[in-house]
């Protein structure tokens, strides 16, 4: 074996392509002597003791590969997807050891006690160690192994789930070739793990106990100097720069040189305002609700404790009593009541499901399925004293027996995404959002797929809005992704002002009918999230239709009278049809033929109608809820279709008598 320099090579490139120089690297020049098939048990055997680097967050496979040796010393790394900037080292350290510390499990106490003894010792990277996996092996009798190449210390790669480059050398020319430069990277780049940070350090609330602070305890000072290139490959790396955001704003900045000088004093304060920060955080989170529904499980938690889901019978019926008299009291409105009813039952239908969609995201994306059907965005607007904002109250009051919501000033797309993060389960209302603001920050965030998706977040809530009707039209981007409620029906100020039925039903309702769903829904939502890592299935699991399902099937068995008709199965059909999301270019097009048709303009040799709106602002409005098949076009307040299309759409004749011709000329 020879280590062979590469510079003169740099050298003859740098003036070829006119570049900088190119630092040497070491290369080590081994001869094949072939290839064999070994279990990884008969590779690390026999020997005493296991100086070992590795970027492997599979820290069950380390515990027992560590149980063939009689001291063992690991170096873990994190490969260069952080930059190593001293936030991102505080987070990964603090994950670190947290993953060390939960998968450790009953062996705590034989892994503390090793490495009392001194015969086990951990070290964690707090800047770049390289790229290389090494494992050096010796034994008393004085024979000695190096293992490299692609596989770090896990399961996966050492027990044949995937394809890894390993090899190994025996002999002392190699080892002491390896062990120089596992010695450098050691006292360069690493701190060691004490057995008290194994035992009490928690996500930052013992600061001081983090391996990087122990290090400067000891060295009175240290210098970090974070690398530039930072990449997102997996989701561990994913937990650590979270964390990393999370610390940020205690961290002081770099020197204009992009150093950091780090002293105990300073590691003191960090920590001070890290604590601070999570109080905050502690009062916010107070303040809304952590719903966490445990597929796996069959359990609910409210707020760290589990809900009773079998409640009784009286209990049940009590709360559906107080349903149905909410919904009753709408025969009070003007308007369209029936619709308005039937709307909301389908709006509650999904509100009541929310809880369950971020799993079925999660898995839908494992798994290449759609995410359209697992709605998380809901929108409830249209005339005022709709009674909007207070039925959103009793639905939620109905699920974790407390109404909360912020009002429209406060929404901002990373302000609600900051509380996606932080609030579970429950939906988070957003009260009178006006249509400027809609426009400027909830399409956007409607937009926004991937929330949640690489975080691996499993609980993150479903957002409502509530509006007004001057929220004039809704793009067909957010329609696809948004269950909307848009009602038609309200009352008078003296109406409103006598109305007691939301007063009595909101203090007397209880929580009994939704775990009594939650139960139910366990059940099913567990068998959906296996029929997604199906190929064989045609379509995505509709999560709505079972929901819906449960819910009748509550509502009759509980109710001492008839359900009323509203009370009904639903599909996705029901909020994703083409006849639902352009119920209102539908009902105005009917409207305006059968009162105006000089509205109306048919041209049978262009195979065209078009529909004069009054304004431009209705046309656009028109235009957003008609599907792709109708070729819909604007020309000022004119909203041009295909004539044979729109028939069918609308459901009309589209022919004009010979009175409506005469009339015209």
């Amino acid at each position: 074996m020879e280590t062979i320099s590469l510079f003169d090579m740099a050298e003859d490139t740098q003036e070829r392509i006119g570049s900088s120089p190119l630092s040497a690297i070491d290369v080590v020049k081994m001869d094949f002597a072939g290839a064999e098939t070994r279990s990884w048990q008969e590779l690390f055997s026999g020997f005493d003791t296991l100086h070992a680097i590795t970027y492997s967050s599979g820290i069950d496979f380390v515990y027992q590969l560590i149980g063939l040796f009689d001291e063992a010393e690991i170096l873990f790394g994190c490969d260069e997807v952080i930059s190593y900037s001293l936030q991102e080292v505080m987070a990964y350290q603090c994950k670190m050891v947290e993953r060390m510390r939960e998968t450790a499990g009953k062996m705590k106490l034989d892994l503390i006690s090793r490495i009392d003894d001194g015969t086990l010792r951990f070290f964690v990277a707090r800047s770049v160690l390289s790229h290389e996996k090494i494992y050096l092996l010796s034994s008393n009798d004085g024979r000695r192994r190096v293992i490299m190449g692609s596989a770090n210390l896990s399961r996966a790669a050492f027990g044949g789930y995937q394809r890894e480059n390993i090899c190994y050398l025996d002999g002392d020319a190699a080892y002491d070739w390896y062990w120089n430069c596992y010695c450098q990277l050691r006292e360069d780049c690493t701190d060691q793990i004490a057995k008290e940070t194994l035992v009490c350090a928690d996500d930052g609330e013992n600061m001081e106990e983090l391996p990087i602070a122990k290090t400067v305890k000891a060295k009175k000072v240290l210098v970090l100097q974070p690398v530039e290139e930072a990449k997102e490959e997996v989701r561990f790396i994913l937990d650590v720069k979270n964390l990393a955001g999370k610390f940020a704003p205690s961290v002081p900045k770099p020197d204009k040189k992009g150093k950091l000088l780090l002293s105990p004093e300073k590691i003191k304060t960090i920590r001070r305002q890290v604590v601070a920060t999570k109080t905050k955080e502690k009062e916010l989170q107070s303040e809304y609700p952590q719903l966490e529904v445990l597929c796996d499980e069959k359990a609910v938690r409210l707020n760290g404790v589990d809900l009773d889901l079998h409640p009784s019978a009286a209990e049940i019926e009590n709360d559906v009593s107080l349903f149905l008299k909410y919904m009753e009291g709408y025969q009070k409105f003007h308007g369209d009541i029936i619709g308005m009813q039937r709307r909301y039952f389908e709006f509650a239908n999904w509100f009541f499901c929310t809880p369950f969609m971020a799993r079925m995201r999660d898995m839908a994306v494992r798994y290449n399925q759609n995410l359209l059907p697992y709605p998380v965005f809901g929108l409830v607007y249209g005339q005022s004293k709709a009674g909007k904002t207070s039925f959103l109250e009793t639905l939620l009051k109905m699920m974790i027996g407390q109404k909360t919501k912020i009002s429209a000033p406060d929404f901002t797309r990373s302000g609600i995404e900051g509380l996606k993060h932080m609030v579970k389960g429950a939906p988070i209302i957003v009260d009178d959002l006006t249509n400027s603001r809609f426009n400027q920050h909830a399409i956007e965030t409607i937009k926004n797929d991937d929330f949640g998706v690489a975080d691996g977040l499993l609980h993150y809530p479903a957002v409502v809005i509530s509006a007004n009707e001057d929220v004039k039209a809704v793009a067909p981007e957010v329609i696809r992704r948004t269950v909307i409620c848009r009602v038609q029906a309200g009352l008078t100020n003296t109406e409103v002002m006598r109305s007691s039925v939301v007063r009595t039903v909101q203090r007397e309702v209880g929580t009994a009918f939704y775990r009594e769903y939650l139960r139910r829904m366990l059940e099913i939502v567990s068998d959906l999230l296996e029929e997604m890592k199906s190929d064989e299935s045609e379509s995505a699991p509709d999560i709505l239709a079972e929901s819906s399902r449960v819910l009748t099937d509550i509502f009759h068995e509980y109710s001492k009278e008839d359900s009323p008709q509203y009370i009904r199965l639903l599909t996705l059909e029901d909020y994703f049809s083409e006849k639902v999301t352009g119920s209102y270019a539908i009902k105005t097009i009917r409207n305006a033929w059968n009162t105006s048709r000089s509205s109306f303009d048919i041209s049978e040799r262009n195979h065209e109608i078009r529909y004069n709106a009054g304004a431009t602002w209705e046309a656009d409005r028109i235009l957003k809820e008609l599907p792709e098949t109708l070729e819909a076009h604007k020309s000022r307040e004119w909203v041009v279709m295909n004539l044979e299309e729109a028939k069918t759409f609308f459901d009309i004749p589209f022919k004009k008598s010979w009175m409506d011709r005469f009339q015209k000329r």
